[in-house]
């Protein structure tokens, strides 16, 4: 009885002392950006709501999708799309209520995808009760933004240095009632918080518990380079390659942001924010949450991000740092430099697109199965931009305001009315008008089609191979980039040929294992039928990529002879 009593205490104690789950279930995933706007329409608005996402749920797990992001929902003025909050707590009636974000958490988990929230911290909306307080200098919401007086030049009061908003011209705004200036790194109406005020640091992480509490599996964490700034009094000096069209003392461009971007104490408060969710998990036995960051910024400083509480620091430099003109040697040079910066323990992530940027499909015309194919063949994880698992194109045919607004156009569900995205007679952006043949439905029913390579992309990745094989990046004639991942049993080789007009022969002889090739996956359109691989000239057709896959079978035999080895000693001493 005594025994039973000390088991029980034990198993009590460990529950007391609480567990975080499921460590490291984001490191082979695959993460789904939804625009909600754009996702899926429920009530025939033209606006995609919280609804039209729980009804489209099924399709992320058929799919194979690990977990869904979720772009900003939270009320909002929508000057910036979302990312102008006035209310952190709350959702914005378009999308729908907090139950109906509840019930997509609730099925999205009965479906074992996760979701994570598109967190916003680095500025609220203006029509924010925290500013409509700050500008009247109300007690303790006095310092919650960044105010200053501004200098005297002359009878005149002008901003107190020469800071440049991300959007251009000055990052300062003269707030009349209060006379004096606030800082703003995006939109005017998007006031920077001040995160030398601790209690907005009180603030944000209140917001992040409250939003653990509804259930979400992490974070998002956007513009996380802008969250401090440095001396107010200085100027920050001229950038040294300011492009020929950029003007000098307007556009962002112009200066070298040495004051506005990546200050020190945002690694630290990044850090914060990290024991915040591991905190939570751990004192409730949940499961980990994951933290991922967005930040245009240089390598060090992006790679910092891992050592200061961000899974998955956002590896950009496909969209930043290459186009349709790079060469395969530029592409090996990204994926090594990534691969050999980042801490040993780091997981590796790829991005080929976000609302932010000119889809991949629209980036690299006619080779977007390449880079899918090529995130999805890399070590670690792989972030999807809605739409590009069909291969989604901007849509250009429209005459848009906001410079971002063709990437962000509704998903093409099928061939119906608005691309089956929405009942209504208009849709809050015009769908692409190719709509009509680039769409799920008619992918799914091809024999060859982008989602159909994805889908088996995903399924692929859950090999032993890719998920546990090491990698290597080698250039072939030139032309054809080749990503190798190994392990002493198998071999699957990414082979993608950059020369849009002529076949490219490749000799894999001294590369991959020789038993048992195999053609896996092809990019759509890439002509290829061969029935016999020879790896001494593998032909890699003109501007296609393809997956081979290979087998050590030496291997095989030597796991073989060592299963025997226990039956074999038993003879001999026997």
């Amino acid at each position: 009885m005594k025994s039973i009593s000390l088991v029980v205490v034990a198993l009590l104690l460990g529950v007391a002392s609480g567990e975080i789950l499921n460590k490291g279930w984001w490191k082979n995933a695959v993460f789904y950006q939804v625009y909600p706007r754009s996702f899926m329409d429920s009530n025939g608005d033209g606006i995609g709501d919280l609804k039209g996402i729980t009804d489209k749920l099924s399709y992320f797990q058929e799919t194979g999708i690990t977990a869904i992001w979720l772009s900003p929902i939270n009320v909002s003025p929508m000057v910036d799309n979302g990312y102008d909050i006035s209310d952190f707590r709350n959702i914005d009636p378009q999308f729908g209520t907090l139950d109906d974000l509840k019930n997509l958490i609730q099925k999205a988990k009965s479906l074992r995808v996760k979701v994570v929230l598109d967190l916003v911290p680095n500025h609220t909306s203006d029509k924010h009760d925290w500013f409509q307080l700050s500008q009247n200098r109300t007690k303790n919401y006095e310092d919650y933004y960044i105010w200053n007086d501004g200098k005297k030049i002359g009878n005149v009061t002008v901003p107190p240095n020469n800071w440049l908003s991300v959007f251009n011209s000055s990052a300062w705004t003269f707030h009349e009632g209060r006379n004096q200036y606030y800082f703003h790194q995006f939109y005017k109406p998007q006031p920077d918080l001040n995160y030398r005020n601790e209690a907005v640091q009180k603030e944000m992480k209140d917001i992040i518990e409250y939003w653990l509490d509804i259930g979400f599996d992490g974070f998002r964490i956007d513009a996380v380079p802008h969250l401090f700034e440095g001396d107010i009094t200085k100027d920050e000096p001229t950038a040294t390659d300011i492009p020929p069209d950029a003007v000098v003392g307007r556009d962002h461009v112009t200066l070298n942001h040495t004051l506005t971007k990546d200050q020190p104490e945002t690694y630290e408060l990044i850090k914060s924010w990290r024991k915040i969710v591991d905190d939570y998990a751990n004192k409730r036995n949940q499961t980990e949450k994951v933290i991922l960051t967005e930040a245009y910024t240089s390598w060090p400083n992006t790679l910092n991000y891992y050592n200061s509480g961000s899974n998955v620091p956002f590896n950009f430099k496909f969209i930043t740092d290459a186009d349709a003109k790079s060469s395969p040697a530029h592409f090996k040079e990204i994926i090594d430099n990534w691969m050999s910066g980042k801490p040993k323990d780091g997981i590796a992530n790829w991005v080929m697109g976000n609302h932010d940027r000119v889809r991949v499909a629209t980036r690299y015309p006619g080779r977007e199965d390449h880079m899918i194919m090529l995130e999805m063949i890399l070590p670690g994880i792989a972030v999807t931009y809605y739409g590009e698992e069909i291969g989604m194109e901007d849509n250009n045919h429209f005459n848009f305001t906001e410079f971002r607004d063709p990437c962000r156009t509704p998903f093409q569900w099928d061939s119906s009315k608005n691309a089956g995205f929405s009942t209504g007679n208009k849709t809050w952006l015009p769908v692409n008008p190719n709509y009509v043949t680039v769409n799920l439905e008619e992918q799914k029913k091809s024999n060859e089609s982008h989602y159909k390579l994805y889908t088996e992309l995903i399924k692929l990745r859950k090999s032993d191979v890719l998920m546990n094989g090491n990698l290597q990046t080698v250039v072939l004639n030139n032309d054809v980039l080749a990503v190798i991942r190994k392990t002493n049993k198998n071999a699957v080789t990414l082979l993608m040929n950059f020369n849009q007009n002529s076949s490219v022969s490749v000799n894999l002889n001294d590369l991959v294992y020789q038993e048992q090739p195999e053609i896996k996956l092809k990019s759509v359109g890439s002509n290829l039928n061969q029935t016999s691989i020879e790896l001494s000239k593998l032909q890699v057709p003109a501007g296609a990529a393809i997956v081979l896959l290979t087998t050590n079978s030496a291997a095989s035999i030597g796991i073989s002879i060592f299963s025997f080895l226990p039956l074999l000693l038993h003879f001999y001493r026997s």
